[in-house]
């Protein structure tokens, strides 16, 4: 080894200059390479072994009795190991609930959920009053795995829900499911100060309980004319449902004015009486004279008029009777009108009937009567005549209902009656419960 290493430094002094540095250069590149090798596979082997010590010990963390599941994986579980009111069946897919607001329609509901506008139809096929939903109902419906609209529930209040099941043939069968609350008898009392209706409204009376206590009495007396220190007592039955009151029911009604008691109680036939089962509602004559005379103009909402030649509303019935006929009142009530210089009505009467009637007398020679002047059915009010915008001799006889002129010849017409028999024993022995507790 010796000797080749002289061999070689002999070799290498016999070369020139440059060869030399050249030459030694390679050599301690040569070296230097073969020294930096090992290093840099010693490095990257620890490297390794420090990443793979690192992901065993993860594994064996997540494996262990602390391990879950991360959030982007699931693990199946066989149906069987379900409860039973989970697992997926084939007649549902999925149910929602859905709460009405403000220009929400059937369609527009159900379609943005995927509901398929034949069932959307099929559906308002059964029940029509789906085209109505009101802000704030409730929807909850189900859905087959097909995608087919199984059942829907509509709830329209906390009394009413409509259940909705479809049928094999694609049409869909609906059932009313209504709530019954309980019923409570309420005394209400009050004396008048200021109106009636704000007096009443301080006792405890809703605005539709008012109205039924002014209705009731319309035919015994003027709520406008009450003044102050006068009373009155009510019974109202009251439904309650969930805490809340859902509708009254007017039981008996007791107003003392001027030292005089006016009574209603309602019967089992709906319908109001005096404390003696006499009828409240005033009859009336259907004509307004003591003859019957010929119809010479009929009521027509679409008359020529044959003194303008336009089409304007007849809104009543013209009898042709002679000038200086008497006139009857038809019914009880208080003279409103009685102008005598009426235009082109002439000389012409209006009497009020309660709250509800009204009827006026046209075309008259004479009146007989004065504005705020009480009649009974049958008096006599005025004579008939031409006057006014008239053809010929005769008498317009117009009825109002709810201040709506309806057809006098054929106008449903309160009648004078009272019970009799057994519903008249009955309604006067609850009539006496009723009056002990109608105090002030």
């Amino acid at each position: 080894m010796q000797q080749i290493a002289r061999s070689v430094a002999l070799a290498l002094n016999t070369l020139p200059k440059p060869h030399r540095v050249m030459l030694g250069s390679l050599t301690a590149m040569t070296l230097a390479v073969a020294i930096w090798q090992p290093l840099i596979t010693h490095h990257d082997q620890n490297k390794e072994t420090l990443v793979r010590k690192i992901e065993l010990e993860a594994s064996q963390h997540l494996t262990g009795t602390d391990a879950s599941e991360p959030d982007d994986q699931t693990t199946p579980l066989p149906d069987d190991d379900l409860p039973a009111d989970q697992k997926e069946t084939e007649s549902t897919q999925y149910a929602k609930e859905y709460t009405v607001s403000s220009g929400d329609t059937l369609s527009s509901v159900l379609n943005q959920y995927g509901i398929d506008l034949s069932n959307i139809n099929a559906l308002v096929g059964s029940d029509g009053a789906l085209r109505n939903l009101n802000v704030g109902q409730s929807l909850n419906w189900q859905v087959t795995a097909d995608g087919e609209l199984d059942t829907l529930d509509w709830e329209i209040s906390r009394r009413e829900t409509r259940h909705y099941t479809r049928r094999p043939n694609g049409t869909y069968s609906m059932e009313r499911q209504l709530q019954q609350g309980e019923w409570q008898d309420n005394r209400l009392a009050g004396t008048v100060k200021g109106s009636f209706a704000s007096s009443a409204q301080q006792a405890g009376l809703s605005a539709s309980e008012i109205a039924s206590v002014i209705k009731a009495l319309q035919w015994q007396m003027d709520f406008r004319k009450l003044r102050s220190g006068d009373q009155f007592s009510t019974i109202f039955s009251r439904e309650v449902l969930a805490g809340k009151r859902m509708q009254s029911q007017l039981q008996a009604v007791r107003v003392r004015s001027a030292g005089k008691d006016y009574y209603a109680f309602r019967a089992e036939d709906g319908k109001f009486y005096d404390q003696n089962a006499s009828g409240l509602a005033k009859g009336f004559l259907r004509f307004p004279t003591a003859k019957t005379y010929r119809v010479s103009s009929n009521f027509n909402p679409r008359r020529q008029n044959p003194v303008t030649g336009r089409i304007t509303p007849h809104r009543g019935v013209d009898f042709a009777v002679p000038i200086g006929t008497p006139v009857l009142a038809t019914g009880d009530g208080e003279v409103v009108v009685a102008n005598a210089k009426g235009g082109a009505a002439g000389k012409y009467v209006a009497i009020r009937h309660g709250r509800q009637y009204m009827t006026r007398y046209m075309h008259l020679s004479r009146l007989l009567v004065k504005p705020g002047q009480k009649v009974k059915r049958g008096d006599r009010i005025a004579l008939s005549g031409n006057t006014g915008r008239s053809t010929g001799p005769h008498l317009h006889f117009e009825i109002w209902i709810n201040n709506q002129a309806v057809n006098p010849l054929t106008a449903k017409l309160p009648r004078m009656e009272g019970l009799t028999g057994k519903e008249r024993k009955t309604y006067l022995a609850q009539v006496k419960a009723w009056q002990s507790q109608l105090t002030f």
